[in-house]
């Protein structure tokens, strides 16, 4: 009985990169200021959050950061504003402590997929007041909301699920955040001294792509676009560093991915992150192209102390800072299906209606998810009655996660709009 959750990985769906090793870094935190529940997080290093003088109207702009209970643990704080809603204080407390059991990391790590979709449902019911502000946001603004969560803290906190209460006086229905809500994320980025996304991409041009072996399939869903395909990461890394006269508007990586608490443990098809980072990038720096990392682990963020810094490091960061407008990427093992599908649906969404933003193209394709699952209230139980592991029911609480997985950095109006290939390329089905 003792081993058997660790079991359910065998029985569900296989994962498009498994090679994650041990748990990741707690990074260092610094002492919640005493006063820090009635004011802005100062000591944190987070700075006031004003999304009125920098982003659209109906953006709300939430700044989470780390830090340490007056017992010494690990916790985290944050303040939201907001046009037209009274901003949220800075708020931190015994109910937000670093919460290791609900990172979606956690979905293919023995653990029942159903138990951590409730403990994530618990966890979002002490985050009682963020959810009711964005409630209030979302009356105040409707369809129009965006919300960006600003997130330095490397808690793999999942706010893509974090669980909104119904509020029937406003006429809101309840759900997960990700799938009712437009919203993207952000991280700070050190060396080029950018925080907030300012200004949206319009993301415009070829596919270049690398596929790495066993995922070759990915590429017929860029059949009918430009598309310069790679299956030898050194050419891919040699195309993305020289600058042609085609612009590039999706960089796209289909890989494995590798995740520690060693920043030299990151990894994407082999390659490790410091050897990604060493490439210049130049089609990022030029084309401000949106990427999209299908590989395991690649949302994840280590601390690099052990290379001299107090910095998060990870793939997000690395190719924000290399001049992507805009990047989706992954927060664990996500199963082939399920990132297939992702691929799929999302290339549809964005180029049927080009002038939507990619962070639209996310939330319904999690709205879907959340159709296909059924009710929330509905979560299934572990076992069945006669001690069997509901194994069924757990491979629906398990695709529910997956689809909540893929998490988009960058700026909430950034959009992608692929080049068609010649139609008599197309119709030879060249790949």
């Amino acid at each position: 009985m003792g081993g058997e959750p660790h079991r359910l990985a065998r029985w569900l769906s296989g994962a498009t990169g498994i090679r994650s090793t041990r748990p990741g870094a707690r990074p260092r935190t610094t002492p919640v200021p005493a006063h820090a529940q009635h004011g802005e997080p100062e000591g944190l290093g987070a700075a006031p959050v004003d999304p009125e003088a920098r982003l659209p109207a109906g953006m709300a702009v939430v700044r989470v950061v780390r830090g340490r209970h007056a017992s010494g643990r690990e916790a985290f704080g944050f303040s939201a504003r907001c046009e037209g809603v009274a901003p949220l204080p800075y708020t931190t407390g015994p109910t937000q402590l670093r919460p290791a059991a609900v990172g979606l990391g956690n979905a293919r790590a023995g653990e029942a997929p159903s138990e951590i979709l409730r403990a994530i449902r618990r966890w979002s019911g002490n985050q009682r007041g963020l959810a009711d502000w964005i409630n209030r946001a979302r009356a105040e603004h409707g369809t129009d909301l965006h919300v960006l969560i600003w997130d330095d803290t490397g808690y793999e906190l999942p706010w893509e699920t974090l669980w909104l209460p119904a509020d029937p006086d406003r006429g809101l229905a309840g759900g997960l955040l990700g799938a009712l809500v437009v919203m993207s994320r952000w991280t700070t980025l050190h060396e080029v001294h950018r925080d907030l996304p300012h200004v949206p991409g319009d993301c415009e041009g070829r596919v270049l792509g690398y596929y790495h072996r066993g995922m070759h399939h990915d590429i017929a869903a860029f059949r009918p676009y430009s598309h310069q395909p790679h299956l030898k990461m050194s050419g891919f890394l040699d195309a993305l560093d020289r600058q042609t006269a085609e612009r590039t508007g999706l960089v796209y990586m289909a890989c494995h991915g590798t995740y520690d608490e060693r920043i030299s443990a990151l990894s994407l098809a082999e390659v490790t992150w410091a050897e990604l980072d060493e490439r210049a990038m130049a089609v990022l720096g030029r084309d401000q192209a949106l990427v999209c990392l299908n590989a395991c682990h690649s949302a994840r963020f280590v601390e690099n102390d052990g290379g001299g810094e107090e910095a998060l490091r990870g793939f997000a960061e690395l190719f924000l800072r290399k001049g992507a407008a805009g990047i989706i990427v992954t927060a664990g093992e996500v199963g082939d299906l399920a990132a297939r599908a992702l691929v799929s649906r999302l290339v549809q969404e964005v180029m049927a209606r080009p002038q939507q933003p990619v962070s639209q193209a996310l939330r319904a394709f999690r709205a879907r998810a959340v159709d296909d699952f059924g009710p929330l209230s509905d979560i299934p139980r572990a076992r069945h009655d006669d001690g069997e592991v509901d194994r069924e029911g757990q491979k629906r609480v398990l695709r529910l996660l997956y689809s909540f997985m893929f998490q988009y950095y960058g700026h909430p109006h950034t959009t992608l709009l692929l080049t068609h290939r010649p139609t008599d390329e197309a119709e030879r089905g060249a790949p």
